[in-house]
């Protein structure tokens, strides 16, 4: 995947249904969320969920990954394997989910409460997701990657939380990673420019502490160096003149977390 693949109309539509599915697929997930909960579970009813409605689980033997969600509690940044935990009153909990529906792929994350979370917690969640739409905001023809990154990265910083540098955003579409890379850092005005047709997944993930990460030796849970909790919030956007078209949608999920 070296070069750009810019998508059309009819593309970006297809984007639009896969990331649709995916958004429906997190609400479903807000819905069971509580103490007592496996992750596990989690995990079970997205994959029942994407399969009914027709798309297949993205994440589910992508280089071997051995689940259909990552799930990454508290100190997990990204990658997290369901399991056996038990969610517990304060827990936090990013989802990242992927499908494939009519060949095309869909990604989106959002980071949960269990329950009463600290203040803290509450705020890292709070300034990730404005990160998240900052970022966006960014994603518009004429701008640059660098753009998007620097949006992300000094909204993070003022409020004294570390960026994650190690992972990235990527496009999106035929395939679940493609070029360009988006990181969450960068200088105004840097790499490369942002033309009609580009689909990038926009993924802040924003630690409560320093931003160093560490890499685990199954291969693919990363979490804090620090062991402080890090929020991961992820939109699939496609870039626009003067507008962004933002592909996925956390409606699902704040339906019912506000009830």
């Amino acid at each position: 995947m070296s070069k750009i693949n810019y998508k059309s109309v009819e593309e970006i539509e297809l984007i639009r249904e896969s990331s649709l599915l995916v958004s429906k697929t997190l609400g479903e997930i807000a819905k069971v969320i509580a103490p007592g909960v496996k992750t596990i579970e989690l995990n079970k009813l997205a994959e029942t969920y994407i399969r009914d409605n027709g798309g297949v689980p993205a994440f589910l033997n992508y280089h071997g990954f051995p689940y259909s969600l990552c799930i990454s509690p508290n100190d997990q940044v990204v990658h997290g394997f369901p399991g056996q935990k038990v969610l517990v009153e304060g827990d936090l909990i990013s989802v990242d989910c992927g499908v494939i529906l009519n060949k095309y792929y869909g990604d989106s994350a959002f980071t949960f409460a269990v329950g009463e979370v600290s203040e803290t917690v509450k705020t890292l969640m709070r300034v990730t997701r404005e990160c998240l739409d900052l970022g966006i905001e960014k994603a518009v023809v004429g701008m640059r990657i660098g753009d998007i990154g620097y949006a992300v990265q000094e909204h993070a910083e003022k409020h004294g939380f570390g960026v994650v540098k190690e992972l990235v955003g990527h496009g999106v579409g035929l395939h679940l990673h493609e070029k360009p890379e988006v990181p969450n850092y960068g200088k105004r005005g840097s790499g490369i420019k942002l033309e009609e047709g580009m689909v990038i997944a926009i993924e802040p993930m924003i630690n409560a502490g320093r931003a160093g990460v560490k890499f685990w030796d199954d291969g693919w849970t990363v979490s804090t160096v620090d062991k402080k909790p890090s929020a991961h919030y992820e939109h699939t956007v496609a870039v626009g003149k003067g507008k962004v078209d933002i592909l996925s949608t956390f409606s699902y999920v704040d339906n019912v977390l506000n009830k």
